[in-house]
């Protein structure tokens, strides 16, 4: 069984042998030492001896420098039923409205895009940034980093929509041609916009592509390799 330990130094999660509980070792990463909890110990508890001291100590002698803490994320059942009716409420909606033909024209799929990819680019980040991220974006900072995001998606949306009307004819090279640039912008975009990896940035923006091509297609516009003749007679 390993032990799970957190560096108060570097803040690295790593595991660690049982056959080393109660003992005190450097981290592997950053040297500090710390001290291995005990197998009876219910809580793990790290002594991070002087890295604090540089914030100075008080009156009593007591370090005033605290380790950051870390917070997990709190997914309540409440939570999960606003999302879940949200997402019903969407898809009844786009698929109403697509009945309609509603979304024949470009200006009400551009509305739809606007409605629906801030709450995407922001639902994207709560997924992909993890409960180890230190100071996670949240409130107002998300939201705007949120509306940003979507802007750009939309944008890469509208450019692809365009491109794809013009030179796509349905043979599959054209489609890597086209689509690998827009793939790798779009991973740079959640990189910068939520200080993401570029792993994840591309993560990000893969999941707002699923949900939207999922969305189009609700809305009775057809799949994502119709787009061309679709996008390319309207603006014919």
């Amino acid at each position: 069984m390993s032990i799970q330990v957190t560096c108060p130094g570097c803040l690295k999660r790593f595991s660690v042998s049982e056959k080393f509980a109660g003992q005190k070792g450097p981290c592997p990463k950053c040297k500090t030492i710390i001290e291995i909890p005990k197998l009876d110990e219910d809580e793990v508890v790290i002594h991070g001896g002087e890295e604090f001291d540089h914030a100075g100590r008080d009156a009593q002698g007591k370090l005033i420098g605290k380790p950051i803490l870390r917070e997990q994320p709190d997914i309540t059942p409440t939570i999960v039923a606003i999302v879940g009716a949200a997402t019903l409420v969407t898809v009844v909606a786009t698929w109403m409205l697509g009945r309609t033909g509603s979304f024949d024209g470009l200006l009400m799929r551009f509305v739809g895009l606007l409605v629906v990819s801030p709450p995407l680019a922001a639902g994207g980040y709560k997924l992909l940034h993890g409960g180890e991220e230190l100071q996670p974006y949240r409130g107002r900072s998300l939201w705007f980093r949120a509306a940003i995001c979507a802007i750009v998606y939309i944008v890469l949306w509208g450019v692809f929509g365009y491109l794809a009307g013009q030179f796509l004819t349905g043979e599959i090279w054209e489609w890597l041609v086209l689509v690998a640039p827009f793939l790798a912008a779009g991973g740079f975009v959640g990189l910068i916009c939520f200080d993401l990896d570029y792993p994840s940035g591309f993560l990000h923006y893969s999941f707002y592509l699923a949900i939207t091509i999922v969305l189009r297609a609700i809305a009775g516009l057809g799949w994502i390799w119709n787009i061309a003749n679709d996008v390319g007679g309207r603006i014919s």
